[in-house]
């Protein structure tokens, strides 16, 4: 059967391979971004796995889980739950669901196809496949559109929700409702999430709070701290500590994915 071929670089933000040495738990550190993806686990031994549907966090998840061979994590550029899931990523915010749950048949079969998966290009072309089988070409809607463009202008540094309603020629209500269904959360949670993941990355080569909190969109540096408590539930230093040291990015086991063989 031929399948369409899909345009993976208008969907899929990234691949994340992690590949921890045997017997060495996988930590996760996931911080709220407004981005849903997949995420697929092959087991020790690599002969068995399974496949989340993974939402928006709107509170950051710290976790450690051993008895993991490796790990892959396909993020979709924000706006694209709906063509590439068949849900509202409204329903999916705050949880992991087995992908079986969400796509029936067709998502317990692509958790076989990625356990034979060799490189990133492999995972890629058998991610597509099960796209294609599901529903064909992802179709974009109004609402997605209108969600993405607004996407663009809070990462590109617009902060009142109102302005970027202007811009688009929408009222507010008319985008928060299109955002939500398409991103799984407000236009205003997201803008945080863009100063919070803007202030981790200046953090990380900076020791200077204030010039950080002033590049990264904050009010002041208490207005940082503040977002970081409800969003990460610690203070920046005691989040960059937990890495090794102050200033430090958070420590992952990653790879280019070249994956071992099994």
């Amino acid at each position: 059967m031929d399948l369409p071929t899909l345009p993976l670089p208008r969907f899929i933000e990234d691949v994340r391979a992690v590949a921890p040495p045997p017997g060495q738990a996988v930590d996760v550190e996931w911080l709220p971004d407004g981005r849903t993806g997949l995420f697929f686990r092959v087991f020790e031994g690599g002969r068995t796995g399974d496949i989340w549907a993974a939402g928006p966090r709107t509170r950051a998840v710290f976790k450690s889980t051993a008895g993991l061979a490796r790990t892959v994590t396909l993020r979709f550029k924000p706006g694209w739950s709906v063509p590439l899931l068949g849900v509202a990523a409204s329903e999916l915010t705050d949880r992991v669901v087995p992908l079986e749950d969400v796509w029936g048949r067709v998502g317990r079969e692509l958790c076989g196809e990625l356990l034979a998966a060799r490189s990133r290009a492999d995972v890629m072309d058998r991610f597509t496949r099960a796209v294609a089988l599901r529903g064909g070409q992802p179709v974009e809607t109004a609402s997605g559109q209108l969600a993405r463009r607004a996407v663009r202008l809070l990462e590109g540094g617009e902060v009142r929700v109102e302005s970027v309603a202007d811009r688009l020629g929408v009222t507010a209500r008319h985008l928060r409702r299109a955002f939500t269904e398409n991103v799984g959360v407000g236009p205003k949670e997201f803008a945080r999430t863009v100063r919070l993941q803007r202030a981790v990355r200046l953090a990380a080569t900076s020791c200077d709070w204030a010039r950080i909190a002033a590049d990264a969109g904050y009010y002041d540096q208490a207005h940082l701290i503040a977002d970081f408590r409800q969003l990460v539930g610690l203070t920046p230093g005691a989040f960059f500590k937990r890495a090794g040291g102050p200033m430090t990015q958070p420590k992952r086991i990653t790879s280019d994915f070249s994956l071992p063989a099994r």
